[in-house]
């Protein structure tokens, strides 16, 4: 690519040494990139370049780079992901920008998001969430008997795109309430709507409301921002299945 097709950009970028340090924005120039480059891409060169200055790289999260894994996330001005749709941030390409843009980069803000370093954020909260009930454990039998239960096409459709959720914290970091709430309804739902995670449901949606709540996510109040920020567009229907499933788990609790 020529050098007039590149492009010059200036990122105001958090930097923060560790989760008991004090954080601040970084302005740094990112001059000659390529509109082609991902995001990430962009970050990596522009890390190169820090390193040679002999300054600090900025610390992010990545892993498959194809929008698959969940592990990238950040905030692009002020917008979880980017501001494209339904794709995370290492599909956000350098070519959304224009010559001479500011770029604000910073971390999913959220009390259980506590900041490692930079645009790193401990997500491991999320992990404890289905740790405390997002699996079947219940005996199911031999894998011919499991796929031997007959399950409607549309269910299956359903359980699937529950399913597609990554566990990014987007919906979190995105909710005035840094709510939890689609990340666990899509987990309790994909398993509610199987007969296979029936016998545990009860205690699966009660377990995962619980540890949601110690963990320091707030309160879902429908703003559905988090379906919008969501870059697998998962619905906020899995919710209203979710306060079901909860109803149904105090009721026959209480009348145990």
């Amino acid at each position: 690519m020529s050098e007039s097709n590149k492009i010059n950009l200036t990122l105001k970028v958090w930097r923060q040494q560790g989760p008991q340090e004090q954080g601040r924005f970084e302005t740094i120039a990112a001059p000659d990139v390529d509109p082609n480059m991902s995001f990430l891409e962009m970050l990596d060169a522009l890390n190169e370049k820090l390193i040679l200055a002999d300054r600090d790289p900025i610390e992010f999260d990545n892993g498959c780079r194809e929008g698959i894994c969940g592990t990238c996330g950040a905030m692009v001005n002020g917008i979880a992901h980017g501001h494209g749709q339904a794709m995370t941030i290492c599909q956000l390409h350098m070519r959304a920008f224009e010559d001479g843009d500011t770029i604000v980069v910073e971390p999913f803000r959220a009390r259980a998001f506590k900041v490692i370093k930079d645009l790193v954020v401990d997500r491991s909260a999320l992990d404890k969430i289905i740790q405390a009930g997002g699996y079947i454990s219940v005996n199911t039998g031999g894998t011919p008997d499991a796929n031997a239960i007959p399950i409607a096409q549309d269910t299956i459709e359903e359980t699937m795109d529950a399913a597609a959720c990554v566990g990014c914290g987007a919906c979190v970091a995105t909710c005035p309430n840094a709510s939890a709430m689609l990340f666990v309804s899509a987990k309790v739902s994909q398993l509610a709507l199987l007969p296979q995670g029936q016998p545990e449901a009860k205690r699966r949606v009660i377990a995962m409301l619980k540890t949601m709540d110690n963990c320091g996510f707030g309160n879902c109040t429908n703003h559905r921002v988090c379906e919008t920020a969501c870059p697998k567009e998962i619905s906020i229907s899995h919710i209203a299945r979710f306060n079901r499933e909860f109803l149904k788990g105090a009721l026959l609790g209480s009348i145990r």
